[in-house]
């Protein structure tokens, strides 16, 4: 069979000559072909010095004694990528950690232990107060009884309650100083938001462009959304050693797991 009789030559069906298109890419890309390509400098990941001494170490051992420097430069790209690995996997398990469920529909809570926890305080406050205004009338009840002879329990409440009128009337005389403070010093202002000296980029001082002066105190203003951070604790760390076959029977994990 010719090469046009061919039900296999799809490109010769389709009308196309691959010689001349190889010629033409070959005359478009006329000006690369030949030319010079210069890599950047590999620079790599740990301090090569210390590396090379640690390895040579850990090679004696083994009756090695010659290391040579692309094997120090080849073991700090494998443990940067090593590293980036973990650092990647602990930051999918920390993101799965903070994800809330609470606006999915089929989202449903059991229990409510912050509601129960406040709970229990406010029953706990309410007691307290019960009891302390039980104590408060017993030594009122001390203080105003005028028997002759008096026994020293007697004696005792009364001094208590005593300090604790006097208590009270310096916690209302410090009230009343904090409000009249309050009252000379007038009511405080807020600072705005958008006043030309408080606009910042990034955190890092005051200051605007000059492009951005005009749009000074409208509502367009430009406004810079605050960086999502991701705090990975020990417990995610954990969890990932957990799940890799490397690291779930290792000294390591069980030394974390007593921290």
């Amino acid at each position: 069979y010719r090469d046009d009789d061919d039900i296999n030559d799809v490109a010769s069906m389709a009308g196309v000559n691959l010689n001349e298109e190889s010629a033409r890419i070959m005359a478009t890309n006329s000006d690369l072909v030949g030319t010079q390509i210069q890599s950047c400098k590999d620079e790599p990941f740990l301090a090569a010095i210390p590396l090379h001494k640690r390895i040579l170490e850990m090679a004696k051992k083994l009756g090695i004694t010659d290391v040579p420097t692309e094997v120090v430069t080849f073991i700090s790209h494998a443990t940067q990528n090593r590293l980036r690995a973990v650092i990647e996997k602990v930051t999918v398990i920390t993101q799965h950690r903070m994800e809330s469920h609470k606006d999915d529909e089929w989202y449903e809570q059991a229990t409510d232990v912050r509601s129960q926890l406040k709970f229990f305080e406010q029953l706990e406050r309410l007691e307290k107060q019960r009891k302390d205004e039980q104590e408060r009338e017993i030594l009122l009840k001390a203080a105003k009884s005028r028997s002759r002879q008096e026994d020293p329990e007697q004696a005792r409440l009364k001094q208590k309650a005593k300090e604790m009128q006097q208590q009270e009337l310096a916690q209302m005389r410090q009230r009343d100083a904090n409000l009249t403070a309050l009252a000379a010093i007038g009511p405080r202002k807020k600072r705005k938001l958008d006043s030309p000296g408080l606009l910042a980029v990034g955190g890092e001082g005051l200051g605007m462009s000059g492009g951005s002066q005009a749009g000074l105190g409208t509502p367009s203003s430009r406004q810079y959304a605050r960086q999502k951070i991701t705090r990975v604790n020990l417990r995610d760390f954990i969890f990932y050693m957990e799940q890799e076959r490397e690291t779930s029977h290792s000294l390591l994990l069980y030394r974390a797991l007593l921290k």
